[in-house]
């Protein structure tokens, strides 16, 4: 039994981890955050041309070695009418919460984002007001409660504003560590977008089942899985793996 699951845990976890980790060392990738490139990508339009309201969650690959492994996620709104977007994101120095720290669709660490989740148009309209209710709510906003892993960090924070939102209806990446965190410790219920159940210890280990979330399992963070309503693997390192 225990050389089964040690093969399982190799084929699953390791094996992915270190051919990932072989590869990102390639990428072109910036030496410190001074020299990190953080503008915008281009994946917004400019606000005062987007007349509808807007809902955005980005994430990006994290900087120097860590982004082997993880990625920064984080939320932009826009209401209708209004002339720029608002960026809500936390991070691991000072006061965790930011408004506006970045570009709305700005690059982390120099790696472009990719779009998790996108709603538009009265749905989006309907859904700001809570999620800015969601932001409000965060438990973690003072100083020295950030903790990189296993959480609270950047993605626990998004994932709180997912549970709150479960309308948003969708997933953050299998690679967003610390989005399975839970302030409880020991944590049986729905999945964040309620279509599902899920179980987890301090976010270190765990099993998610749900239609949005698909079939996760959760060792010391990292996630290996299926991602079941867009046909896809889940790999440490590697992310979402699939069309």
């Amino acid at each position: 039994m225990t050389r089964r699951f040690l093969l399982l845990f190799s084929v699953l976890f390791l094996l992915p981890l270190a051919s990932h980790a072989a590869w990102w060392p390639w990428q072109p990738l910036a030496a410190d955050w001074r020299r990190a490139d953080w503008s915008s990508a281009a994946l917004l339009p400019a606000a005062a041309i987007e007349p509808e309201a807007t809902v955005h969650v980005f994430a990006a690959r994290v900087g120097r070695w860590r982004g082997v492994f993880a990625h920064h996620s984080w939320v932009v709104v826009k209401e209708a009418g209004a002339r720029a977007y608002t960026r809500f994101d936390v991070v691991g120095w000072g006061n965790p919460v930011r408004v506006n720290h970045r570009e709305a669709d700005g690059r982390w660490f120099g790696n472009a984002p990719e779009l998790v989740a996108e709603v538009k148009g009265e749905a989006a309209a309907a859904l700001i007001p809570r999620i800015r209710e969601a932001v409000k709510s965060y438990s973690y906003s003072e100083y020295g409660t950030y903790a990189a892993w296993p959480g609270p960090n950047s993605n626990s924070f998004v994932q709180h504003v997912l549970a709150e939102v479960p309308e948003l209806g969708h997933a953050l990446p299998p690679t967003a560590i610390g989005k399975d965190w839970r302030e409880s410790g020991l944590y049986a219920g729905w999945t964040p977008s309620r279509t599902g159940i899920q179980a987890s210890l301090y976010g270190l280990a765990g099993i998610s089942l749900g239609w949005v979330e698909g079939i996760e399992i959760n060792l010391l963070g990292l996630v290996a899985g299926l991602d079941l309503r867009q046909p896809a693997l889940k790999l440490p390192g590697w992310g979402r793996v699939g069309f």
